[in-house]
């Protein structure tokens, strides 16, 4: 019977494991700029790109309250230019570059490659309505990071979502505890409106760890309860 219930418990907690993971498959084009996330239409940035013509795309479908993201399966090229194709980025980007406005629509800064793949997480308010956080420097921090934890507003490297380029193991992104949506994007300088191509990606929201075995833990002390209670009937 012990043993049954340790294989039951392992069941649910696999069963648990499942329902509470989700991936959403999503299409970033080149044009998306990260400084437009969130802003209404006719908003502006980044020397000539306007929302929504060249705003980042908004990932519906996913729960961030789950803790963490891993992006995957990450495909597709893009050009800051309008090369692409034939002459397509590859998900990590190639050399460094800032955001040349800096700050702007209270989004912070970065330093990434330009054309990776980027993210921002947001909460439900508008970004201009607060100042913005700090800037990123993935030239000093590396992009094969094992995690990170971008705060709201803070613009973040994504790449190819590996810690190694091509076969590496999946990087993982913590949420920040009040973000209600996370917008993707590319990354260049200024001037998005004359970029080229996409990436594709699929966002997996995958549960924390801790939260799943105080809930197994739950399971666990319901069973061991039902057992006792059996034994003396």
């Amino acid at each position: 019977m012990k043993n049954w219930n340790l294989t039951l418990v392992f069941a649910i907690f696999i069963f648990s494991t499942t329902i509470n993971a989700a991936i959403v498959s999503v299409t970033i084009p080149g044009t998306s700029d990260m400084w437009l996330a969130g802003m209404p239409d006719g908003s502006t940035a980044s020397a000539g790109d306007s929302a929504p013509a060249h705003s980042p795309v908004l990932v519906s479908g996913i729960d961030l309250s789950t803790g963490l993201l891993n992006f995957e399966n990450i495909t597709g090229g893009v050009s800051n230019t309008t090369s692409c194709p034939p002459s397509c980025s590859i998900p990590d980007g190639s050399s460094f570059f800032n955001h040349s406005p800096g700050a702007l629509n209270g989004i912070s800064d970065v330093r990434a490659p330009v054309n990776a793949l980027m993210g921002v997480f947001l909460d439900d308010s508008q970004p201009d309505s607060s100042a913005a956080p700090g800037t990123l420097n993935f030239q000093t921090l590396g992009i094969d990071f094992t995690s990170i934890s971008p705060e709201l507003k803070q613009v973040f490297f994504i790449g190819d979502g590996l810690t190694g380029t091509g076969d590496g193991e999946l990087q993982e992104f913590l949420i920040p505890t009040s973000a209600t949506r996370l917008y993707l994007g590319t990354m260049d300088g200024f001037g998005w409106f004359n970029n080229s191509g996409a990436y594709n990606v699929d966002v997996r929201t995958v549960p924390v760890p801790a939260a799943i075995w105080l809930f197994v833990s739950g399971l666990i002390g319901l069973a061991g309860f039902k057992k006792i209670k059996t034994n003396h009937q």
